[in-house]
């Protein structure tokens, strides 16, 4: 049955195709900066995103689990609230963050590419295992030797 409409094949519509933020649910959020400019290499421009992740938790449209900051890229193991939607965390978060980092760099322009990937976990995934993972990134990206070497990450379990 034709219907009229073409899924988008690439770009930031084929990312938003079919996404639906469903309340209580796992997901796994990344996004990546303007260029893969590495902003976060710089620790004090990192806690500035930080500082955003966690006034959207405060304000109670996420649960945050896990986290990584890489200098060019976010991985965010989140739980939604039935106050939060994908697209509100991710639009408050990176428009909020860019702002103060363009303030403290003294410059203009993007920070963010537009899109971020979302990835709903399934009910019988590890959660654990999936925030493990997540934050071992600078380890397999060899920027530490040691987790606990890395400033920019957290998890509820530790």
């Amino acid at each position: 049955m034709k219907t009229g409409y073409k899924r988008p094949s690439s770009g930031n519509r084929a990312l938003r195709y079919g996404r639906y933020s469903e309340p209580h649910r796992l997901y796994l959020l990344s996004t990546v900066t303007w260029k893969r400019q590495p902003f976060f290499a710089d620790l004090f421009i990192g806690r500035i995103v930080v500082e955003e992740m966690c006034r959207v938790e405060g304000d109670g449209l996420v649960q945050s689990m896990a986290w990584v900051l890489m200098p060019n890229h976010l991985h965010w193991l989140v739980q939604l609230t039935e106050k939060g939607d994908l697209a509100g965390v991710m639009f408050f978060v990176k428009g909020r963050s860019a702002h103060y980092i363009n303030k403290r760099l003294n410059r203009k322009g993007p920070v963010w590419q537009k899109a971020f990937y979302d990835y709903a976990l399934r009910r019988d995934e590890d959660v654990k295992k999936t925030a493990r993972y997540i934050v071992a990134n600078p380890l397999r990206k060899g920027l530490v030797n040691r987790m606990g070497d890395y400033p920019l990450w957290d998890a509820i379990w530790v």
